[in-house]
């Protein structure tokens, strides 16, 4: 539960400041052109609000005026025989700010706007009016939403590159090489293969760039017991992103011996006396082979530890036998051969044993001064942008649908404890997918919006109100297709249907 709660405050916080800065770039563009914008909202308001400054005791409290603007004449009612009179109608043209009640985003109303906030318009355009200004100003008011969310991602990356600089294990470095899945080794990839190149280019960071370049790869070149190999991906393989992260275990990991470096005490390792330098060789009588092997057998014992119906059931999946390479009793055994010992345990009820394992991967940090961090973040948050893209291709197949995730996948990308540079990292991330997926031609979206607007720039027609409101529908019913199917993904994962 607190692992849920500590995803969910990062979620909201990170969710919340991108769509206020996202709101506040069509906000601003809209205030220099004059235009009213009637609301600015941050979370959806259905039904009721938190507090807006439309309240009758914050604007006491903010001593806010009200800002008026005269509109129009209108007779006013006078006794027989007198002369008819006029007075001048002011209207409220102030913004109203709020905070709704429903965290899944926020919005800015402009008036004289067709979109989810205004579906009909009044047969008396205003001055102040979205729809009465110049094309290239409601180009711009358009698309300050996507500049401000993609100019932010650039920014967090170059203050992330900046304050912590970049921390990456290099791939010449990894001496034990990868951990290579059926999948990966069916391709001709064999555990302890240290990668080098593709035919893309070198290898220089393990990362997620890393992964991104061998799912493109037709040809990935390797260091194999000193000597160097040429592993080539049929063109038919369908070796992609989507499968290699979806798969279980992981198409590559870096290879982890099970070689104890250190044991946490209390434990259930120090219970057992395990010491550094000792290897476990087996769990349950599987045999294991490496750290990895060894984490892959707790997963499949916390799948099972997840049906268990009653506590007893529980502490027999916790209970578990061990094959333990002791490195005090090796040498003991120079005449007779040494299989290890075999122990028992019981586990943590989070499945942890209690030991670090012993790993050969030092991580390098690259440390960028402030102008330096510029362009290099700029560089990296592009790299992100372009990489993304790329990867969208993926969507439009049956698999790719399956991947795609809702709040629950997006939630589940943040840390389980709190940690800044992650947080910062993730925020950035999903300021540049918010910058995307908003430009993206669809009604509803401001990329809807920029491309009816460049269809009035080329032929200098305006297209009708009618269109316009039944586009903006079609668009709406396309989002919330995509919602369903994003989510209702995510609950089948977690009934582990997918």
């Amino acid at each position: 539960m607190e692992v849920f709660l500590i995803r969910l405050l990062q979620f909201l916080l990170a969710i919340s400041l991108l769509v206020l800065l996202h709101e506040l770039g069509h906000f601003t563009f809209a205030k220099i052109f004059k235009v009213r914008v009637t609301k600015f909202y941050l979370f959806f308001n259905p039904k009721f609000h938190i507090l807006s400054t439309y309240d009758t005791w914050v604007r006491k409290l903010l001593k806010l005026k009200p800002e008026v603007v005269p509109t129009k004449e209108v007779e006013v009612e006078v006794k027989e025989g007198e002369e008819p009179q006029k007075e001048t109608v002011k209207e409220y043209v102030g913004t109203e700010y709020g905070l709704g009640w429903l965290p899944l985003g926020g919005y800015c109303a402009i008036d004289g706007m067709i979109d989810e906030t205004n579906q009909k318009l009044s047969d008396d355009p205003k001055p102040w009016e979205f729809r009465t200004k110049p094309t290239w100003q409601r180009l711009l008011i358009m698309i300050g939403g996507v500049l401000v969310n993609f100019l932010l991602a650039l920014f967090i990356y170059s203050m992330i590159l900046f304050y912590w600089g970049e921390t990456y294990v290099p791939v010449d470095k990894m001496s034990d090489g990868m951990k290579f899945n059926a999948e990966a080794k069916a391709l001709g990839f064999e555990d302890h293969d240290i990668l080098v190149s593709t035919d893309r280019g070198p290898l220089k960071k393990f990362d997620d760039d890393l992964f991104r370049e061998v799912s493109k790869a037709r040809t990935v070149n390797v260091i194999r017991q000193g000597q160097p190999l040429a592993i080539h991906i049929p063109e038919q393989q369908d070796l992609n992103l989507l499968n290699m992260f979806k798969a279980t275990p992981m198409f590559m990991r870096p290879f982890l011996p099970a070689v104890i470096d250190s044991v946490m005490p209390g434990s259930a390792a120090a219970e057992i006396g395990l010491q550094p330098g000792d290897s476990i060789l087996a769990i349950n009588g599987k045999k294991v082979d490496s750290h990895n092997e060894f984490t892959d057998e707790i997963a499949c014992l916390g799948d099972v530890l997840a049906t268990a119906k009653t506590p007893a059931d529980s502490m027999k999946v916790r209970n578990v036998e061990l094959v333990v390479w002791r490195a005090s009793q090796a040498a003991l055994h120079d005449s007779i051969p040494y299989a290890g010992d075999t122990l028992k345990a019981t586990l943590s009820p989070e499945l942890q044993l209690g030991f670090v394992t012993m790993t050969k991967y030092e991580p390098t940090t690259f440390k960028y001064g402030f102008l330096e961090s510029i362009p290099a973040g700029i560089g990296y948050g592009w790299h992100k942008l372009s990489g993304y893209v790329s990867d969208m291709q993926y969507v439009f197949t049956s698999e790719g649908a399956k991947s795609l995730g809702g709040f629950g996948a997006i939630g589940s990308l943040f840390p389980e404890m709190w940690d800044w540079h992650r947080f910062w990292e993730m925020t950035a991330f999903l300021s540049i997918i918010l910058a995307f997926m908003n430009i993206l031609p669809i009604p509803a979206l401001d990329g809807g919006h920029v491309l009816f607007l460049l269809y009035e720039m080329i032929t200098r027609r305006k297209p009708s109100e009618k269109f316009m409101i039944r586009a903006e529908y079609v668009g709406f019913g396309i989002l919330v297709l995509l919602m369903v199917v994003a989510n209702l993904n995510d609950i089948l994962r977690w009934l582990g249907y997918m």
